[in-house]
C-alpha cells in the first residue's frame, strides 16, 4: 500500500453517502439462493484505510473488498459491493440489505449474538495514539482527556469499558471524522487500528505517538445466523486462499506484511 492517508480521506466523507443512496435487495440469501442467482451482495466499509477505501473510480477497494472479489470469483456469481458503516453494517446483514458483510468486522461475545463469525480472515491491533507531549502510559491516564473514536467500533466499546468517569469520549460516525478531529486539534487523543496509526505519523511526524495497546481482534466475514451452508462454504473458501497462499497475497498488497497466523 502506497497511498498516503490524506488521499485515502479524500472523498470519503462524500462517499458516506452513498451508503444511503444504493439500491439494496430487500432480503438476505443462503448458499443456494446466492448460487442460483448468480449473484451475490457483499458490504464493505469505504472509509477504514487500507482495509476499505473508495479507489479512482469511486469504487469500493481495499483489502476487505479483495477478499470479497475473492470469494465472489470462487463462488462464480457476480459480485454487488454495498458501502456499509461501522454503525449500521450488522444492521444492513440482519436486515437482509446485504447477504455477507466483509468488512473489518472484529469477533466479540455481542457480536456474535447477533451474527454467524467465519474463521479470521485478518487482524487488527487498535491503541490510543495521543499528543506526543501528553504523559499518558495507561487507561487511568485518561481522566479528562478527549478521546476520538469511531462510534459502535472496538476502540469505542474498550476504551467505554476502561476509562476512568472524567474521560471526555467523542464519538464519529467513522474514522475518517476521528483522525479529523485528532489532526485539527479538536481532541487530544484518538483510540484507532495500527493501521490508522501508522498513516497518521506520515502525515504529522512527531506530533503524536502511541501511548499503549487498547486490544487486538481478529477479522471475520459475517453472515445471518440462519445461513449455515453459506458460512460452511465461506470457511472453506479462506482455507482454501490461505494455503494457496492467495489471502496472504492480498494482505501483503494491502498492508505491507504478511498475513497473521491464527493458529497461534
Amino acid at each position: 500500500m502506497t497511498t498516503k492517508l490524506l488521499n485515502l480521506f479524500k472523498g470519503t466523507l462524500a462517499a458516506i453517502a452513498l451508503t444511503g443512496a444504493a439500491t439494496l435487495p430487500a432480503a438476505a440469501a443462503e448458499l443456494a439462493e446466492i448460487q442460483a442467482a448468480e449473484s451475490i451482495n457483499i458490504g464493505v466499509l469505504i472509509d477504514f484505510p487500507p482495509y476499505g477505501i473508495l479507489n479512482a473510480d469511486n469504487e469500493p477497494d481495499g483489502y476487505d473488498a479483495t477478499v470479497a472479489k475473492m470469494l465472489a470469483d470462487d463462488l462464480g456469481v457476480e459480485i454487488n459491493l454495498i458501502p456499509v458503516t461501522g454503525p449500521n453494517r450488522i444492521p444492513y446483514l440482519l436486515s437482509g440489505q446485504v447477504d455477507i458483510l466483509v468488512s473489518s468486522l472484529a469477533i466479540t461475545p455481542a457480536r456474535a449474538e447477533q451474527v454467524d463469525f467465519s474463521d479470521p480472515y485478518a487482524a487488527i491491533r487498535i491503541g490510543l495514539m495521543a499528543e506526543a507531549d501528553l504523559d499518558i502510559a495507561s487507561a487511568e491516564d485518561l481522566d479528562g482527556v478527549s478521546v476520538a473514536v469511531a462510534r459502535a467500533s472496538g476502540q469505542d466499546t474498550t476504551i467505554t469499558a476502561i476509562a476512568p468517569e472524567g474521560t471526555v469520549i467523542r464519538r464519529f460516525d467513522d474514522d475518517v471524522s476521528a483522525v479529523q478531529a485528532l489532526l485539527s486539534g479538536q481532541v487530544q487523543s484518538i483510540g484507532a487500528s495500527n493501521t490508522v496509526m501508522a498513516q497518521i505519523r506520515q502525515v504529522a511526524p512527531g506530533k503524536f505517538d502511541e501511548k499503549f495497546t487498547l486490544n487486538e481482534f481478529r477479522l471475520a466475514i459475517a453472515v445471518t445466523p440462519d445461513a449455515p451452508e453459506l458460512l460452511a462454504y465461506v470457511n472453506m473458501f479462506l482455507a482454501g486462499a490461505t494455503e494457496a497462499g492467495a489471502l496472504n497475497e492480498a494482505h501483503i498488497q494491502w498492508l505491507d506484511e504478511p498475513l497473521p497466523d491464527f493458529a497461534e
